[in-house]
C-alpha cells in the first residue's frame, strides 16, 4: 500500500477542561471517501478543523505526504508540543480544503469574485487567470448562470454549492466538509448531495462530517464512528452503517428512523 496522504497519530484536542479528541490515529489514503458519523459534541468538527489547522491540536501529530507539519518542542511543563508557523499553515489549507456548514460566502463580492478570491490573493494568478479557473469551477457545481449574482440573492443550496467552487479553485489535494447540508432546507439537500457525489466520482480524496446516512452508505469507501472524541467503530459501510457491532453505534443508528439503503 502506498504512503497515505494524510496521517493522524495520537491526536488530542482541550479546550481549557473539556477534552475533545483523545489520542486519534487515522490514516487516509489518496482517493479515499471517508464518512465521519457521530453525536453533537462527539468532535466531529473538531477534528476536520484540526486537520487544515484551523484548530490547533493541543498534542499529537499530523503528516501530510509523509512530512510532519509543525517543529516538535516543549510546551508548558516541558511536555512535548509542536509549534506551528504562520507560513507554514497557510500552505497546509492551500492542500487541505474546507467546505463548512454555513458557506462563509463574502456578502459584498458577486459568486465570481468569491471563488476569485482564493487565487488571486493566495496563489498571485492574474485576474484573467483566476476568472477562467473560478468559471470552471462554477461549471462543474452547476453555477456558472449565477457568475454575476450576490450571495444574499441566493438559496441556501445555491449558495453552498458556491462554497465548494471556492474550496476547488484552490486545487486541493484532500477536500474536508463540515456537515455541509445541516443548514439547508430538506428540498435544497440533493443540490449539495449531488456535487458531492460527482467529485467523488472523480477520484478525488474528501472527508464528509454528515448525519445523511443513506448518502454516507453510497458515497463512502470508509465509514467511522465518533464518540467521546474517539473512534469507537469503524468500517465498510456495510459493517459499520448496516451491521455495526458497538452498542453506540447501534443506538446511534436506532435513532434515524428513515434510515433506507
Amino acid at each position: 500500500m502506498t504512503a497515505p496522504i494524510i496521517r493522524i497519530t495520537a491526536l488530542e484536542k482541550r479546550f481549557a477542561d473539556n477534552h475533545v479528541l483523545r489520542g486519534i490515529d487515522l490514516d487516509v489514503q489518496k482517493g479515499d471517501r471517508i464518512a465521519i458519523l457521530g453525536s453533537s459534541g462527539s468532535g466531529k468538527s473538531t477534528l476536520l478543523r484540526c486537520l487544515n489547522f484551523m484548530e490547533i491540536p493541543s498534542a499529537g501529530q499530523i503528516e501530510l505526504d509523509g512530512k510532519a507539519v509543525g517543529t516538535p518542542g516543549k510546551g508548558p511543563g516541558g511536555a512535548l508540543a509542536r509549534s506551528y508557523s504562520q507560513a507554514e499553515l497557510a500552505a497546509v489549507r492551500q492542500r487541505v480544503g474546507m467546505v463548512f456548514q454555513q458557506f462563509n460566502l463574502f456578502g459584498h463580492m458577486t459568486v465570481l469574485g468569491n471563488v476569485m478570491e482564493g487565487p488571486v490573493t493566495v496563489l498571485g494568478l492574474s485576474r484573467e487567470e483566476a476568472r477562467a479557473k473560478a468559471l470552471l469551477q462554477l461549471e462543474k457545481v452547476g453555477m456558472a448562470h449565477k457568475a454575476d449574482a450576490y450571495p444574499g440573492r441566493l438559496s441556501g443550496g445555491q449558495q453552498q454549492r458556491v462554497a465548494i467552487a471556492r474550496a476547488l479553485a484552490m486545487e486541493p489535494e484532500v477536500l474536508l466538509f463540515d456537515e455541509p447540508t445541516s443548514s439547508l432546507d430538506p428540498e435544497l439537500v440533493s443540490e449539495v448531495l449531488t456535487v458531492i457525489r460527482d467529485l467523488a466520482s472523480e477520484g478525488r480524496t474528501m472527508l464528509l462530517v454528515t448525519h445523511e446516512l443513506g448518502f454516507a452508505y453510497h458515497y463512502a469507501s470508509r465509514v467511522l464512528f465518533l464518540a467521546d472524541g474517539q473512534f469507537y467503530e469503524t468500517g465498510t459501510p456495510d459493517e459499520v452503517l448496516k451491521h455495526p457491532q458497538g452498542e453506540r453505534t447501534q443506538k446511534f443508528l436506532e435513532r434515524f428512523t428513515a434510515f433506507h439503503f
